[in-house]
């Protein structure tokens, strides 16, 4: 009698990959395009670029902004203001650690005003 072990990964460990994949920024469209028979992967995939999108026009907005603030003031302000960028980035890194944590627990990350748009496309 012989012992088969399975040679592939488990689905578990499988899903586990793709609900990580889907918040790393750009690495969410492998799981959007490569699982699309799991419901729940394809939503984190959704909600990871549309968390990548909403990211990208807040941190050209505030670039916009500290640049806006350096011409005003000669400087004063918008220096003052650009100190507060790694915050800023420490901040959306930590929206996707809470996220990743969240989706590989089997739990979704609701955030207002913009899980909703994970849910329409």
């Amino acid at each position: 009698m012989s012992d088969q072990t399975p040679t592939g990964p488990s689905p578990a460990s499988d899903r586990t990959v793709m609900c990580i994949l889907s918040y790393l920024w750009l690495l969410a469209l492998v799981p959007l395009l490569a699982d699309t028979r799991d419901a729940e992967v394809q939503w984190h995939a959704r909600h990871g670029i549309v968390l990548m999108v909403v990211e990208f026009v807040a941190m050209v907005g505030w670039m916009i902004l500290m640049s806006i603030l350096w011409i005003m003031t000669g400087g004063l302000l918008g220096c003052l203001f650009t100190i507060f960028s790694p915050v800023l980035i420490l901040a959306i890194i930590a929206v996707h650690a809470v996220a990743i944590v969240k989706a590989i627990g089997g739990r979704r990350l609701v955030i207002p005003g913009i899980s909703e748009y994970a849910s329409r496309f």
